[in-house]
């Protein structure tokens, strides 16, 4: 039997690849040492091809495409003090070991003679989704945005012979990307965590709460106002050990229902708030100078969520 000569094995990989481009395929990162049909190709095409909002709020933000016979990409941000991103691969059937996937971006089919280029790299962890932070999910979305393909290639669990190659379309994926992009520039610049427990502080002599005792209510009346999911505001009020105690205790719990009506004002429902007035009891401080009874004048404001709910 003939041996191909090297002119006939690189004509045959030049006609894979003219083939495989017709069909939207992306293997322009394969050797010719590679055959066509050791590479497993997972994107969706022209007629399928879709992105969409599986989140929109001003808690977080959700961008999801999914990847025929494959699984889903979905790029995700929460609200928080900085600016976040993660994108996640989820896979129908999760990696069976710990590997890397090697992550470059391709010209689709109607862009002939752009090159492929190297993003990066994807680490891959047993029975764990992929998943990638902040820089290169941004730089993903970028080459989306330009109309190219981000492409995954990895080996294989069970078959070390075996190439899988999974790609993002950029098909369709303008819009939602400007929609994703509108709803994260409205996140609230703070998270649950930054609120869930606040101490409020009036200022010295007077029943007025402190410029930055008002700002943190406002964050938490904000956040209230679009997460159902808070089972319980509790409202715990306390005051300094001078004068008698029962005027204190008085005191406690008037300056907690105010903190109370602040936020039905702002439409948070009576029922979600709940309002302890302690008086003189459970100080954090002495009581001998002003200093350390303005830190026992205080009111602390904690939010509750169902177990398992975190954002």
């Amino acid at each position: 039997m003939p041996i191909d000569t090297h002119q006939q094995v690189s004509q045959r990989f030049k006609l894979t690849l003219i083939t495989s481009a017709l069909l939207g395929i992306a293997v322009s990162a394969l050797s010719p040492a590679v055959e066509a049909n050791s590479v497993r190709h997972y994107s969706a095409n022209l007629d399928n091809s879709m992105w969409h909002l599986a989140e929109n709020s001003r808690l977080e933000c959700g961008l999801e495409h999914t990847i025929p016979r494959y699984g889903k990409v979905e790029f995700h941000s929460e609200a928080s003090k900085e600016l976040n991103l993660r994108m996640q691969l989820d896979m129908h059937q999760l990696p069976d070991g710990y590997g890397v996937a090697k992550i470059e971006s391709v010209a689709p089919r109607w862009q002939p003679g752009q090159a492929t280029y190297a993003l990066g790299d994807m680490q891959f962890y047993k029975q764990f989704d992929g998943e990638l932070q902040k820089q290169m999910a941004w730089r993903l979305l970028g080459e989306l945005e330009k109309g190219r393909y981000p492409t995954f290639y990895y080996q294989d669990w069970y078959n070390a012979t075996d190439t899988v190659a999974v790609a993002l379309s950029s098909v369709n994926f303008r819009s939602a990307y400007d929609a994703f992009r509108g709803c994260v520039n409205a996140l609230l610049p703070f998270s649950f965590d930054d609120i869930a427990y606040t101490v409020i502080n009036h200022q010295a002599d007077s029943e007025k709460l402190t410029t930055a005792s008002q700002r943190k209510l406002e964050q938490i009346s904000q956040y209230l106002a679009v997460d159902s999911d808070l089972e319980l505001v509790l409202v715990n009020a306390y005051t300094d050990a001078l004068g008698a105690r029962e005027p204190n205790q008085q005191l406690s719990e008037q300056r907690a229902d105010e903190i109370k009506n602040f936020f039905v004002e702002r439409g948070i429902t009576e029922d979600r708030i709940e309002t302890v007035g302690h008086g003189e009891d459970r100080p954090i401080a002495g009581n001998a100078n002003e200093l350390d009874r303005a830190k026992n004048r205080r009111v602390v404001v904690r939010l509750s969520k169902p177990s398992g709910i975190q954002l």
